[in-house]
């Protein structure tokens, strides 16, 4: 499994593969205290994208994506 490095690329492709089946799309994070890292993952079952961070700054930018997909959830008709 590979990481993205940039934020950004990784928020637009979570977005993306989110859009293309919203059904199967999960959004995973893990955060280890004794290392100090933040994981993120998105999958599908088909498609893995990853992200890594130390970065504490990271975190605002990490409920900015979630309040976003979550309004792409919300807003979806059933």
């Amino acid at each position: 499994m590979v990481y993205l490095t940039t934020w950004e690329e990784f928020s637009k492709a979570a977005e993306r593969l989110y859009l293309s089946n919203p059904i199967k799309c999960r959004f995973v994070t893990k955060y280890r205290h004794c290392d100090g890292k933040l994981n993120l993952k998105v999958t599908d079952d088909k498609v893995v994208i990853q992200y890594r961070t130390e970065d504490a700054y990271d975190v605002k930018k990490l409920e900015k994506l979630t309040s976003h997909l979550i309004r792409h959830m919300a807003s979806k008709e059933r």
